[in-house]
């Protein structure tokens, strides 16, 4: 008999519910990653107890379902989700049960789960396997399979089709034949359809927070979910870049997924970013013909598309309802993510090119660099190839700048437009000019920012506009 291992707060927990005469089971995603071998923090225990039984029994408890026999128990300073064993019929919205009775078994309780490996339960008392649908095979063969039948389960919520792309993408588990199909039966796909924008969005981060986001990227594709859900993503597919320079070898959709790919796994910004930063190429693709020695060819080009991308990765974003300051921070990198660095760069340009991207911007944008290199070929960067010599130069010099300690901004100048009117420079747009003047001069030399210098460079400025 199989059994796993039980934490201490829920042998202490499971004390507490056999002293009152209910049982408990630890269920789902938990047991999952137990017999999987992987660390299982959240716990989600399921008890013949009815909610208002569990209310008595512990000292704090959060109503957080109560309609639906689910609370939130502060227990051994963990939040522990106790969901007391409920049959459902009905989901008239496409997510909730429009009846739910508590007069269940575990194993009626464990026949409404998704998928046969989150539909696996551990007592409490002993961490004894109770698995009706034999999940831990499942689990074994690296398959996700629905507890009866596919289409059913998935008419119940359309979010489930999308929570199976994403658990193959966390887990490189195999979509089981039958299942994978219903996903593309046109009941289902409306369903899918169906589901709000922020349950998708959730589902859309956890598969890019995966170790390879292009298997579940690609499985969105295939299943026509990434097309209704991200059409501009999905639009690449086609946009051919390879040209006689070899630059490319995919076409611009598998370059953004597998640059998103190349990016770090734990770092959403800059996976975002690398999914999105040629997403404007689309619309900007253009085809240079060339004779040379008697030899045709073309030149694929895509002027400006970093501006484009961000514009539509920015209405992307907004659209799944992604917070502002994660908007911004994606946008920004897209926009400024084709920087060519050369070595006879003046100090000058590496301080504009500072200021233009922000220090605290820097780190991710180099970043996104690796990961768009990655996206061209499926390749890593070299560690002694010239682009990765010119990067870490780059670094260098970037970080002699902020040694400096130099101007950044218009506020970091040594005078204000207080001390340019109290030479006489009337207020208004003389000022903010003259200003970014003084700033540019700064740019340029930073020995320049002392007041003196700076206000005698400014009444210069004035007189020669006046």
């Amino acid at each position: 008999m199989t059994r796993v291992k039980i934490p201490l707060e829920l042998k202490k927990m499971n004390e507490i519910f056999s002293a009152n005469g209910f049982e408990a089971y630890l269920v789902g995603g938990a047991v999952r990653d137990m017999l999987l071998g992987k660390p299982a923090s959240d716990w989600d225990v399921t008890t013949d107890a009815r909610p208002e039984n569990v209310m008595r029994m512990f000292h704090k408890v959060i109503p957080t379902g109560i309609a639906h026999g689910t609370v939130t128990v502060h227990f051994m300073k963990k939040e522990i989700e106790v969901t007391t064993y409920r049959t459902e019929t009905g989901y008239s919205d496409g997510r909730h049960p429009d009846h739910v009775s508590f007069d269940a078994t575990l194993e009626d309780d464990l026949s409404r789960r998704d998928f046969t490996m989150n539909a696996i339960a551990a007592s409490l008392s002993d961490g004894r396997i109770v698995d009706p649908f034999d999940g831990k095979s499942d689990i074994e063969k690296k398959i996700i399979r629905t507890v009866g039948k596919p289409r059913d389960r998935f008419l119940e919520d359309g979010l489930r089709p999308i929570r199976a792309l994403r658990f193959s993408t966390q887990l490189t588990f195999v979509i089981q034949k039958d299942t994978y199909s219903a996903i593309l039966e046109d009941k289902v796909q409306r369903k899918i359809h169906a589901v709000s924008l922020e349950r998708f969005r959730d589902e859309f981060c956890k598969i890019l927070k995966s170790p390879q986001p292009s298997l579940g990227l690609h499985c969105m594709e295939e299943t026509k979910i990434l097309a209704y859900f991200i059409p501009e993503l999905a639009a690449g597919r086609g946009v051919t870049q390879a040209d006689v320079r070899g630059f490319h070898e995919f076409d611009v959709l598998d370059h953004n997924i597998y640059a998103c790919d190349g990016a770090p796994k734990d770092n959403l910004i800059v996976r975002l970013a690398a999914l999105f930063h040629d997403v404007g190429k689309t619309c900007t693709r253009t085809v240079e013909h060339k004779t040379v020695d008697g030899r045709d060819f073309e030149l694929v080009h895509f002027h400006g598309h970093e501006g484009k991308s961000a514009d539509i990765a920015g209405d992307v974003l907004c659209r799944l309802k992604f917070s502002n300051a994660q908007i911004d921070e994606v946008c920004h990198l897209i926009k400024n993510h084709m920087f060519f660095y050369e070595p006879a760069w003046s100090d000058a340009a590496v301080r504009r090119f500072v200021v233009r991207v922000g220090l605290e911007n820097m780190e991710n944008l180099f970043l996104l660099r690796y990961a768009d290199i990655y996206g061209m070929h499926r390749l890593p960067l070299a560690g002694k190839s010239e682009t990765v010599r010119n990067l870490n130069e780059l670094r260098d010099r970037i970080a002699k700048v902020e040694a400096e300690k130099s101007a950044r901004s218009l506020k970091d100048l040594a005078v204000n437009g207080k001390d340019l009117m109290a030479l006489g420079i009337p207020a208004g747009k003389q000022i903010g000019r003259i200003l970014n003047e003084l700033f540019q001069c700064v740019l340029d030399d930073p020995a320049m920012n002392e007041r003196e210098k700076l206000l005698t460079v400014a009444k210069n400025l004035g007189e020669k506009i006046n």
